[in-house]
């Protein structure tokens, strides 16, 4: 389907494996809600990978960087989401008890909510300049042009889709089988501060980011 495909299956793959807020937004929701909650975040932020496939192969994201509002407005998003995500998480972690939308699962599972998970894992990934400058930049490299890049887009995302799926599935049973570690106490403050901090340096940094 693509150029160079193997070149591109490793390179994907090495690239997911580096941690970033996606990751940490999948170990945030899974100490919340469990496997359940941590799947549908992945599941979310997975989702999210088309809708930049489709900016790329369209060229949308190279008419983005020309225009500053566009950028402007993009940061403001995604920056702004990360802000207050990890405010919350700064929030509980003063508190030293978590609101009831951010308990750890109990037996009945209310702490776990599909379409909320969904939405703040797509939410993330869709509104990170940088998830979309990335694609911009990477997919090209492996267009054929003899073939349509829409279609190679897609293909690429699916790829991505599915190894980005299995590495933070993975993450997830890995938080499940040791929050209990973290689940009150100091080391459960220390885990939200933690969370909180990085979330927001993550959208400070987003805010900061110059258009080139």
């Amino acid at each position: 389907m693509i150029d160079q495909f193997w070149t591109f299956f490793i390179a994907i793959t090495l690239l997911t494996f580096f941690p970033g807020v996606d990751s940490l937004l999948v170990v945030k929701n899974s100490s919340r809600g469990g496997w359940k909650d941590g799947v549908s975040t992945s599941t979310g932020i997975c989702l999210g990978l088309f809708v930049h496939a489709l900016i790329s192969a369209f060229g949308i994201s190279a008419l983005m960087l020309q225009s500053a509002v566009a950028f402007n407005a993009l940061k403001l998003i995604g920056g702004g989401y990360l802000l207050w995500l990890g405010g919350c998480s700064l929030w509980q972690s003063v508190r030293g008890h978590s609101p009831v939308v951010y308990d750890l699962p109990t037996s009945s599972g209310r702490c776990f909510h599909l379409s909320r998970s969904l939405r703040e894992g797509f939410i993330c990934n869709v509104f990170n300049p940088k998830a979309l400058f990335f694609y911009m930049a990477f997919l090209p490299q492996f267009i054929d042009p003899n073939r349509s890049p829409l279609l190679q887009s897609l293909f690429m995302a699916a790829v991505h889709f599915a190894i980005a799926m299995i590495y933070q599935g993975v993450l997830t049973l890995l938080v499940c089988r040791v929050k209990g570690w973290f689940s009150g106490g100091v080391l459960g403050r220390l885990l939200e501060g933690v969370t909180g901090v990085v979330l927001v340096s993550f959208g400070v940094r987003i805010f900061l980011e110059r258009r080139t």
